[in-house]
């Protein structure tokens, strides 16, 4: 019996590392060696299949009437809707739509639309970044379960991906400019759109760009991340400093929050999976920010493939100074006028809750774009299996910085018909400051205790 026993556990064991090994396996320089050719240097499929045009470099010229600091200028403004999906035709493209996505087109059949325009395939990253992206594709490995990164710094670590976890830590360390100072808002409109925006400023910073990076020192750092709260009033002034690793699980993220009201600094553990979200009022988590971020530890993830999505993108309206908020925040969902749907290749990862784990999202299906690595459009489930929220992430490129980025994520919540929109800036002045000179020094408790105010 104790043989047999044993013979059974390591068949399982044998089993069991077949599976992992694919994941933790660098390709090899054969493969790499297809990145700048017949796939781009981030690892997109270059060639145009379809309505889908081949990838030719992206935006690599500023638009003419670009001015440096100024709200980006819409390099597709000439271009028109090929068609618009509405509550009277999704159906027809329901192979090209997510689970969500159709759920939105029938919990709001006579406003929820999606203007189709042709696709551009606008993603660009800077040459140091390719050339490190490049590197990664034979050197960076998965590590300790997949929870943490060996032999990375910077660019896309996984570009031939070969599990769904590659794919998603291609989107949780992409590139995202090095130090970023932005001012941007916040909405949760009620069912009728009434809303309050809550204002913030925030920064990011990498550790490709700190100025003190210290390699053996930093290695787990990713970034350092501090929001202050601007209004209203009733929230100014409080301030939430993250320090964010690489591997959460070996080093969890560290938060404090400065509350202006007792003018204290505290340790902020909810900051992370399922705790809520800034002045969310309850309808997003911590790891809903940038779409999803944090530790994957709690799931297991399943590669599903790569298929054609229509997927907000190049929203460049959505982030224009010539709209008002008013005319972006509607009942239900954002105004769909000026949104731009247009068709991509995705990579789809379903995200399962591991037995034994807790979080509110019982399974996750992920949309990442090929070009970017950005999610693109998740579909939330809950522990009864029920589609619950769905979020979607109008993206653009800010193309001084050779950046792709969100200019709006909005996550809908099925079940009580309200929505959370971050990242309007339209009001604000100017745009995303790139290059702000920061160091880790910054980032303390105690520099986080000096700089509170009120």
């Amino acid at each position: 019996m104790l043989k047999q026993n044993m013979k059974s556990l390591s068949a399982a064991i044998l089993m069991s590392l077949a599976c992992i090994a694919p994941s933790h396996a660098a390709v090899s320089e054969a493969e790499a060696a297809k990145l700048g050719k017949e796939l781009t240097p981030s690892g997109a499929d270059a060639s145009a299949s379809g309505a889908i045009p081949a990838w030719t470099g992206g935006i690599s010229q500023l638009p003419a009437g670009y001015q440096e600091g100024e709200k980006l200028v819409n390099p597709y403004a000439a271009d028109k809707p090929l068609f618009v999906i509405d509550g009277s035709n999704y159906q027809q493209y329901s192979d090209k739509l997510s689970a969500g996505q159709i759920a939105l087109f029938e919990k709001y059949p006579n406003s929820f639309k999606m203007p189709v325009y042709p696709t551009r395939r606008s993603a660009i990253y800077p040459d140091f970044i390719n050339e490190a992206t490049a590197k990664n594709a034979v050197e960076t490995r998965l590590i300790e379960n997949g929870n943490g990164l060996e032999n990375y710094v910077e660019g896309t670590p996984f570009p031939i991906p070969g599990s769904g976890l590659e794919v998603i830590w291609n989107h949780i360390v992409r590139y995202r400019g090095g130090s970023v100072q932005r001012v941007v808002n916040q909405v949760t409109p009620q069912a009728n759109g009434d809303y309050t925006p809550v204002e913030f400023k925030e920064e990011f910073t990498f550790r490709d760009k700190l100025t003190d990076y210290k390699p053996g020192k930093d290695d787990n750092v990713l970034f350092y991340f501090k929001q202050d709260v601007v209004s209203p009033a009733r929230l100014a002034g409080n301030v939430l400093l993250v320090h964010e690793t690489i591997n959460q699980v070996k080093e969890p993220r560290k938060a404090w929050i400065y509350n202006a009201g007792q003018r204290r600094v505290r340790r902020a553990p909810q900051v992370a999976y399922d705790g809520p979200g800034t002045a969310s009022d309850g309808l997003r988590t911590s790891d809903n920010f940038d779409m999803f971020n944090g530790a994957p530890d709690r799931y297991d993830w399943k590669l599903v493939g790569k298929q054609e999505l229509y997927i907000p993108y190049n929203a460049y309206q959505m982030n224009s100074g010539e709209l008002a908020y008013d005319d972006l925040v509607k009942p239900g969902h954002l105004n769909p006028e000026h949104a731009r749907y247009e068709l991509h290749r995705v990579w789809k990862v379903e995200a399962t809750l591991k037995t034994g784990k807790r979080h509110i999202y019982a399974k996750r299906v992920f949309y990442i774009d090929e070009d970017t690595w950005q999610a693109s459009v998740i579909d939330h489930y809950d522990g009864r299996g029920s589609l619950w929220r769905v979020a979607e992430a109008h993206q653009v490129v800010y193309y001084d910085q050779k950046v792709p980025w969100y200019a709006v994520e909005v996550l809908h919540d099925l079940t009580s018909g309200r929505y959370l929109a971050l990242g309007l800036d339209n009001e604000e002045p100017g745009t995303f400051v790139f290059g702000a000179k920061r160091s880790a020094r910054d980032y303390t408790p105690s520099a986080l205790r000096r700089s509170g105010r009120r």
